[in-house]
């Protein structure tokens, strides 16, 4: 069994809207509570990061996926959104929502469609962010499939 750390320094100079500092290593930024909260809206928040772990996590996982597979893309892109609910002072982070874009070779055939949309279903159950918050914040998928072409 393996064990990999990942390491975060933070830094928090002030008060609840005041502008702070992380430093993951590859992530360097400023970070603060978002204007919609009514803070200062500088740098980074916690809602897009968590946001961000679980987009990338999801997307490499079924790119991962669909190498193993053997089937050919001509892009892979996704959208995902977050949805934070605020209701009597209690924040809660609801929903993520997953948009994946995936365009495939002129040369899919339906079986293939078939294969990278169970691939696309399988990554959100097999990504490691998705299993940590499994449970808490609930997730949506809408894959969209498509051939490019010529």
């Amino acid at each position: 069994m393996a064990e990999h750390h990942f390491h975060l320094k933070a830094d928090w100079p002030g008060l609840r809207n005041d502008v702070g500092t992380i430093d993951a290593g590859n992530l360097v930024t400023k970070i603060s509570i978002p204007k919609e909260m009514d803070g200062p809206g500088i740098g980074t928040n916690p809602d897009e990061m968590l946001l961000g772990a679980a987009a990338t996590c999801y997307i490499i996982t079924l790119a991962a996926m669909m190498e193993r597979s053997k089937i050919e893309k001509d892009a892979l892109t996704m959208e995902s959104e977050a949805i934070v609910d605020e209701t009597n002072g209690i924040i809660t982070y609801k929903k993520i929502i997953h948009r994946p874009k995936i365009v495939l070779k002129p040369s899919a055939s339906d079986r293939d469609k078939k294969v990278v949309q169970r691939l696309a279903e399988k990554a959100e159950t097999s990504c490691m962010i998705s299993r940590a918050i499994q449970g808490n914040v609930e997730i949506e998928l809408e894959a969209t499939i498509l051939t490019s072409e010529n």
